[in-house]
């Protein structure tokens, strides 16, 4: 039996036993009657609010004429997710579960590529280049400043020998060979350092491969403080969260073979959420510029009606022409728990320039009686006891009804159960007496 329908057949076996009650109670032919003023307060201990599953909504002041609502779902912020792809082919081996928690550093896969060793192979030729270019470098310097000293001496001798007027044609010889030589000896110092810097630019294109492949940085690569440089260590490629999150989907096979770019899994932060909802093109000059707004729950049955969460607005760019929509988007200051991507809710926007508040309660907690609306107040006095009040209704936007007498700031209403409280507190349509629950959940008509 659902839940509704057992409490309806618990309310109409409650009806029998306050009929039962009054009919063993009732005076006989010579007793004198008492006419007994209906009341209207309701008791209703722990026990039995608990057992109804009762709960109340504080009284609200809020700006219900002025206040426009525009239904929307949640969905996730673009940077809420992140996407883990393959940068080398290989064998990919799973370490987490689709709806795995993981935290930042934590790890999600390992690849075994067959191009890894290949890459390692590539960063190990650039160093032997790097040396080799260096070694030659210091040779082409060392012969150049040869050259260099040499001349420089065989000039100081021709020197001396001009000023004793005296002819070297050795000397002379070779101080041309040696002069035509530097050229040469130039060119060959600049053709080692050529190589030396692309070699070099092939160690780093090397190593920011390697970088992206494995997801650490290149100084940490290339570190060998501790021995050999760590790209050289490395066999499986272990690939690590960059951020905390769920894990979304997982789109591979564990121990398949892939190639690059394939999409191995992605992680979302689930509490970066927006609300997206459209707002009517008529609509915009009530709300001129606002930037803020409030995001309420669209059940308010099973969660706190005063649940509502400031919210920063954008408004679209571009309108919907065909159903003359724009889009509105709204991010919560304050993520809950009830606010999931797919989740519907409501965007509360205030019309600008809008200040008169009045005191309101949820619509849900306004019942028919007959022709007359009704709610239960809690009293301030006695939290067991709660108070039948025929509603004064004022503005009504469909969620929030505003309140004109009955109520006062602070007090509380009944949300969940005033149905059921109403349905028991009346006889085929006639409301009762005053009365009181029982523990056991029956109710019973104040009487002697």
């Amino acid at each position: 039996m659902k839940p509704s329908n057992l409490k309806i057949a618990l309310l109409l076996w409650l009806g029998i036993i306050t009929a039962a009650c009054q009919s063993d109670h009732a005076p006989d032919d010579n007793a004198v009657v008492t006419t007994q003023a209906p009341s209207n307060r309701i008791s209703l201990p722990s026990t039995v609010r608990a057992n109804l599953g009762m709960t109340f909504a504080n009284v609200e002041r809020r700006q219900v004429e002025q206040t426009i609502r525009v239904p929307g779902a949640f969905e996730l912020l673009p940077l809420a997710r992140h996407e883990y792809r393959l940068a080398l082919p290989g064998t990919v081996q799973l370490a987490v579960d689709q709806f795995d928690h993981v935290e930042e550093g934590d790890l999600l896969y390992r690849i075994r590529s067959p191009k890894w060793p290949e890459l390692q192979h590539e960063i190990v030729e650039a160093e032997q280049a790097i040396d080799a270019a260096g070694s030659d470098i210091l040779v082409a310097k060392a012969n150049l400043q040869e050259m260099t000293v040499r001349l420089s001496i065989i000039h100081d001798r021709l020197r001396a020998l001009g000023e004793a007027g005296v002819r070297n044609a050795a000397l002379e010889s070779e101080s041309a060979t040696l002069e035509a030589g530097l050229p040469k000896a130039q060119a060959k110092l600049s053709q080692a350092e050529t190589v030396l810097a692309n070699a070099m630019r092939a160690r780093s294109h090397a190593v920011h491969r390697a970088s992206v492949a494995t997801g650490l940085s290149e100084d940490r690569l290339i570190d060998s403080k501790e021995g050999l440089p760590a790209y050289r260590d490395i066999e499986l490629i272990d690939v690590y969260a960059v951020e905390s999150g769920i894990v979304e989907q997982i789109t591979l096979t564990d121990g398949s073979y892939e190639e690059p770019p394939t999409l191995v899994l992605s992680t979302i932060q689930p509490e970066k959420v927006r609300l997206s909802a459209s707002i009517m093109q008529s609509d915009l000059p009530r709300i001129a510029d606002s930037s803020s707004g409030r995001i309420t729950p669209a059940q308010i049955s099973t969660i706190d009606p005063n649940t509502n969460v400031n919210a920063v607005l954008t408004i679209g760019l571009a309108a919907d022409p065909s159903h003359r929509t724009v889009p509105i988007l709204a991010v919560p200051s304050l993520h809950q728990s009830w606010m999931r991507p797919g989740v519907s809710a409501f965007l509360e926007l205030q019309e600008q320039g809008s200040s008169v508040m009045t005191l309101a309660i949820p619509r849900v907690a306004v019942v028919k009686d007959g022709m007359q609306s009704v709610f239960f107040r809690r009293d301030p006095k006695d939290p067991n006891v709660v108070i039948r009040v025929e509603a004064d209704l004022g503005a009504d936007d469909g969620r929030w009804v505003a309140v004109n007498s009955g109520l006062a700031p602070g007090d509380e209403v009944v949300l969940n159960g005033a149905y059921e409280l109403n349905l028991a507190n009346q006889t085929s349509g006639v409301v009762q007496k005053g009365g009181h629950f029982h523990a056991d959940g029956t109710y019973h008509t104040d009487h002697d």
